[in-house]
């Protein structure tokens, strides 16, 4: 009975829906309950398997996952599509809203979903391929449970050419969400995508907590979280050990928040690239607070393309962080891609914090600000860092900050000594 408590609390006081003032509580504790299967006699479950679905990691369920999301949506009540246990195959489905339900649509997810592995499957008429789970046009989501989504990314990182080739083709993502508000991804599991494993695009108001994402640390491109153009989006309390950046956020990310992640392997947590294509829109209101990072290539990481594509990154805070044996702690690239174009990046870097951030280095210059010619970064802020040399001994080089077109401005303990 506590969905159903929690479901007649959303009815009468939409938490994430339609502006109101109410606490979320109510939606998250919905999101922690349905977890655990307990549905009440008010949410009606749609289950995959009384759709057609085959429960033995053979047989292409695509059709009967999509059946079940259309009659899950179009449900004029509350309601919850079901994917039990066992273990099912399915190639690229599209959910699309919008969907007709009084309270968040609940996808409960326990069940182990596997990725059909031929690329034939994602071939797409544009510049990338098609995506593996697309969610799109939803008002009103929970994607929630124990369950595991395996991109079966093994058998086509391969293939993959981004490391050579600039205008590379985008592998698919385990889970795009597109257009999609008022969401929460709380509890799942993906293993080795094809591309990034969860990706946010012109979204709103979204709450990512207690995920785990998982890629081995050579997987080429598998970002944990991908966002871009996408306002108010949290996440918390969750594991990212992949190939790419933990989590990136590129043009158009405003209002993010990242707390209480664990990063490693992977690339860190990135802001960029920015100035990749025209008409970008700017960058603000970034938090990475209370994260720890392992072994990582990066920490926190801005970049940007040596283009002309003008745009701006500001108000942001990365505060509280424990590296340990992280190869660039702190890192500004602004000739990301492109380090002999001549061109100098048009992207406007102010307002960034660097506040309580210890552990070790594996590079002899901790602190890299590499700022544009052209447009300086402005009002970079460090406080209190505390990092110390845990690489090789294999020259005589100090240990020490490098700074290029940047104002710095330096306030308590710092190590490696500030820029001169």
């Amino acid at each position: 009975m506590m969905v159903v408590a929690s479901v007649i609390v959303m009815i009468m006081c939409l938490a994430l829906i339609h502006g109101c003032q109410c606490n979320a509580a109510a939606a998250l504790h919905t999101a922690r309950v349905a977890a655990n299967g307990i549905l009440g006699p008010d949410l009606k479950a749609f289950n995959v398997l009384e759709h057609g679905a085959k429960a033995d990691g053979r047989t292409d369920s695509s059709i009967n996952f999509i059946r079940t999301f259309e009659a899950a949506c179009n449900f004029h009540g509350n309601a919850v599509m079901v994917i039990p246990d066992g273990v099912f195959l399915i190639g690229p489905v599209l959910f699309s809203g919008p969907c007709f339900n009084p309270s968040l649509l609940i996808v409960q997810v326990n069940g182990i979903v596997k990725a059909q592995p031929n690329m034939a499957y994602y071939r797409g008429d544009g510049e990338d391929d098609i995506d593996w789970i697309t969610f799109q046009a939803i008002d009103g989501l929970i994607l929630t449970g124990r369950g595991t989504f395996h991109g079966q990314g093994s058998a086509v990182w391969r293939f993959n050419d981004c490391a050579r080739k600039s205008n590379c083709i985008r592998f698919p993502a385990t889970l795009k969400f597109i257009k999609v508000t008022n969401a929460i991804i709380r509890g799942i599991k993906s293993i080795d995508p094809k591309g990034f494993h969860i990706m946010i695009s012109m979204s709103q108001n979204f709450r990512v907590f207690e995920v785990d994402l998982h890629a081995p640390g050579d997987s080429p491109n598998t970002d944990g979280i991908h966002m871009s153009k996408s306002d108010l989006v949290k996440i918390s309390n969750t594991v990212i050990a992949t190939g790419d950046d933990c989590v990136s956020m590129i043009h158009g990310s405003t209002n993010i928040s990242i707390k209480k992640v664990i990063c490693g392997p992977g690339h860190g947590f990135s802001i960029g690239s920015l100035g990749h294509y025209d008409d970008e829109a700017d960058v603000s209101g970034i938090i990475v607070r209370n994260c720890s990072l392992r072994e990582t290539d990066n920490g926190v990481r801005i970049k940007t393309y040596k283009t002309d594509s003008p745009s701006k990154a500001s108000g942001i805070i990365f505060q509280d962080l424990i590296m340990t044996r992280v190869r660039n702690p702190i890192i500004i690239d602004q000739e990301y891609g492109n380090k002999k174009h001549s061109q100098s990046s048009k992207v406007r870097i102010s307002d960034v914090h660097y506040i309580n951030i210890w552990g070790t280095s594996t590079s002899k210059v901790a602190v890299d600000l590499l700022c544009s010619a052209s447009n300086p970064c402005q009002g970079i802020h460090i406080n209190n860092i505390n990092l110390q040399y845990a690489g090789p001994r294999d020259d005589n080089l100090p240990f020490s900050s490098n700074c290029r077109n940047a104002k710095v401005t330096y306030h308590g303990f710092q190590s490696p000594q500030p820029c001169r």
